[in-house]
C-alpha cells in the first residue's frame, strides 16, 4: 500500500545569490513568497487534494510575487515588454499543457493548466495562446501589472553595455513546484518570465515538456531552473526521470549527474524533483537557489543561499 504521505519542493530560481549580492528586505521578501507557495500546496495536499492542484496553487502565489521572475516581476525583453512561459504535467497520465510568450493571463501555469485540460494540445504560444486564454475565461491584466521599476532597471543596466550584451549574470528567478500526494501520484509545474533583453521570441526550457518541466509516476516529476539554452540541449528534466525509470539511479545522483553534464557544457542552474516514494531532491551548481520544501510529518525547509 502507498504511504499515506505527501510531499511538496518549491523553487524561486537559481543563480547569483549570495549572503553579499542579497538585501536583507529581499532576503526576508523571498523567504516569505516561499512560505506563502508552501502554504498553498500544502492545505491541498494534507487535505487530501491531487499533487496536480498542489504544484499549479504553489506557482500561483509565487507568479504574483514580484521577487521572482514570474508574472508580476517577469524581466523585460529589449523591448521592455514581458513575454511569459510555463507549462504544468500530471505523472498520472502523462498529460501536459504549456503556453509560451503570452501577454495578459496573470498566472500562466493557470492558462497552461487550461491548455491541458480543455484544448486537444499541449503547447500553445504567443497571440493564440492569449486568446485562448481570454476564450477559457482566465483571469486577465494589463500589461504594466506585470512589469516592476527593478526589472526596468535591470534593462536599463543591460542595455547600457551595448547592442550584444546578453544576461550572463542572471539571478534565474524562474519559479517552480513539484509535489507527491497521499496517493503516490507525482506532478510539476514551472513558470518564467525568461531573461532579461531577450530578443526574437527567445523561449527557454521552462515550458517545454522534457527539457524544463516533466512528471512522471513511473519516475519522477522535475522542475527546472538555470540557464535554459543548456537544459534544452540535453532535456534535463526528462533525462533525470528516465534515469531514474529506466536504469533504477537514485534520484538525486540522477539530478546531480545531469546538472553535472549541463555544466561540462558551460551551463548552470538547478533542479527540484520528486518520486512517487515522496523522497525530496533538490541539486544545483550556482551560488544559490531559492528553495523550499514541506513533507507530512517533518519540518519545512526555506533556504536561498548554497551554505544553507
Amino acid at each position: 500500500m502507498t504511504d499515506p504521505r505527501w510531499t511538496l519542493v518549491i523553487h524561486g530560481g537559481a543563480g547569483q545569490m549570495t549572503r553579499d549580492t542579497v538585501t536583507a528586505e529581499a532576503d526576508a521578501g523571498t523567504r516569505a513568497g516561499l512560505s506563502a507557495a508552501l502554504d498553498a500546496g500544502e492545505a491541498i495536499l494534507s487535505a487530501g487534494g491531487d499533487a496536480i492542484d498542489a504544484v499549479e496553487a504553489a506557482v500561483r502565489v509565487l507568479e504574483d510575487d514580484p521577487h521572482f521572475n514570474a508574472g508580476r516581476g517577469a524581466c523585460l525583453t529589449i523591448e521592455g515588454t514581458t513575454e511569459l512561459d510555463a507549462a504544468i504535467m500530471d505523472g498520472r497520465d502523462r498529460r501536459a499543457g504549456a503556453v509560451a510568450g503570452t501577454r495578459s493571463a496573470r498566472h500562466p501555469v493557470t492558462l497552461a493548466r487550461a491548455v491541458m485540460a480543455n484544448s486537444p494540445h499541449v503547447f500553445l504560444a504567443g497571440k493564440g495562446a492569449d486568446e485562448f486564454g481570454r476564450d477559457e475565461g482566465i483571469e486577465q491584466a494589463d500589461a504594466d501589472w506585470f512589469v516592476t521599476d527593478e526589472r526596468r532597471g535591470h534593462l536599463t543596466e543591460l542595455k547600457a553595455r551595448g547592442d550584444d550584451a546578453f544576461d550572463v549574470d542572471m539571478k534565474y528567478g524562474t519559479v517552480g513546484a513539484v509535489a507527491c500526494d497521499t496517493r503516490g501520484h507525482v506532478a510539476a509545474a514551472t513558470s518564467t518570465g525568461g531573461v532579461t533583453g531577450k530578443r526574437w521570441g527567445r523561449i527557454g526550457d521552462s515550458p517545454v515538456i522534457g527539457a524544463g518541466t516533466y512528471a512522471d509516476d513511473r519516475g519522477a516529476a522535475v522542475s527546472c531552473t538555470g540557464a535554459g539554452e543548456f537544459f534544452l540541449r540535453v532535456g534535463a528534466a526528462g533525462e533525470i526521470a528516465a534515469r531514474a525509470r529506466l536504469s533504477g539511479t537514485p534520484l538525486q545522483q540522477a539530478a546531480d549527474a545531469v546538472l553535472a553534464d549541463i555544466a561540462a557544457m558551460g551551463g548552470r542552474g538547478g533542479i527540484i524533483a520528486t518520486a512517487p516514494t515522496g523522497e525530496i531532491v533538490l541539486s544545483f551548481t550556482t551560488p544559490g537557489m531559492n528553495r523550499a520544501s514541506a513533507c507530512s510529518g517533518d519540518a519545512r525547509s526555506i533556504a536561498i543561499y548554497g551554505d544553507e
